[in-house]
């Protein structure tokens, strides 16, 4: 599994090719008569945390895996995050996504350097098109989630985090694979493991909440929401999130559609910020 010295490792090798994103104090949500910081990953260098997983797993490549290229599945950020990575480091990348991807998320990934190719009604048929074609041209699959490397790349927001507010008692984290929140939980539980690690998620097709509910990896229907960066399944195979997350967190909780909304409202009538359904869950 993915250790605290995995993570300062992988913030090492990632730094120069990211933002060191700012974590600002919230006056509105602190009247709860607690200190609330926001981290705004929203402002990382692709839009979104995923790059710091993307940029850690290809930098673990060998030369002649880097060679052929990589593919990788994704609706949107994650897609981003491996083309923008592939493109720093002059390795080629193809990118499957479902025909549930809007045609902005698609031209956002091309105008990066990557090959798109519109596949399948779901998720998880666009994932299973892109392991076909992985497996038969030999070329590696940059998976969102479940891969250390993803994992530890995504843990640096927990070091950060604890740079900034060494104090902190509570992270909330929305969830979807549970790469971002796997990752964040073992880099502050390690150095703090009273800190609560609490799970948010949109309450149409959580797949990790219905997985951890009967304990195992479950599909579950996707459904249109407001969070649909955090829907599609955490695979029947998972390897590694579904347990760190089983082990890590303390609470998983539902948002509603209307509750998310209000979260996106809220962002930007107090802070000036844009964010996508699938962060508001946490506000």
């Amino acid at each position: 599994m993915v250790s605290l010295e995995d993570i300062i490792k992988a913030q090492k090798n990632i730094s120069k090719y990211i933002y060191k994103t700012p974590q600002i104090d919230s006056i509105p949500l602190s009247k709860v008569n607690q200190k609330v910081s926001l981290k705004l990953e929203s402002i990382q260098i692709t839009g979104s945390f995923k790059l710091r997983g993307a940029i850690n797993k290809l930098l673990s490549l060998d030369e002649e895996q880097k060679k052929r290229g990589v593919v990788a599945v994704s609706t949107g950020n994650h897609g981003k995050g491996v083309a923008y990575a592939a493109k720093k480091l002059g390795i080629k990348s193809k990118i499957f996504m479902s025909e549930l991807v809007p045609t902005y998320r698609r031209d956002a990934i091309e105008s990066l350097g990557a090959d798109v190719e519109i596949v399948g009604t779901n998720s998880d048929e666009a994932d299973h098109y892109a392991r076909d074609y992985a497996q038969k041209n030999n070329i590696e699959l940059i998976h969102p989630f479940d891969d250390l490397e993803i994992i530890a790349g995504q843990g640096t927001i927990g070091l950060e985090m604890l740079e900034a507010m060494p104090n902190v008692d509570t992270v909330i984290v929305p969830t979807s694979g549970g790469g971002l929140i796997g990752g964040i939980a073992i880099a502050i539980k390690e150095q703090k493991p009273d800190t609560k690690i609490i799970a948010v998620s949109m309450e149409r097709g959580p797949s990790m909440y219905e997985s951890l509910k009967v304990g195992k990896p479950v599909d579950v229907v996707e459904e249109e929401t407001l969070a649909d960066c955090l829907g599609g399944s955490i695979g029947l195979e998972n390897k590694y999130t579904f347990q760190i997350v089983q082990n890590t967190i303390d609470d998983f909780v539902l948002i509603d559609e209307d509750k998310i909304a209000e979260g996106i409202k809220f962002n930007f009538e107090h802070h000036k910020i844009i964010t996508e359904g699938a962060a508001a869950t946490s506000v």
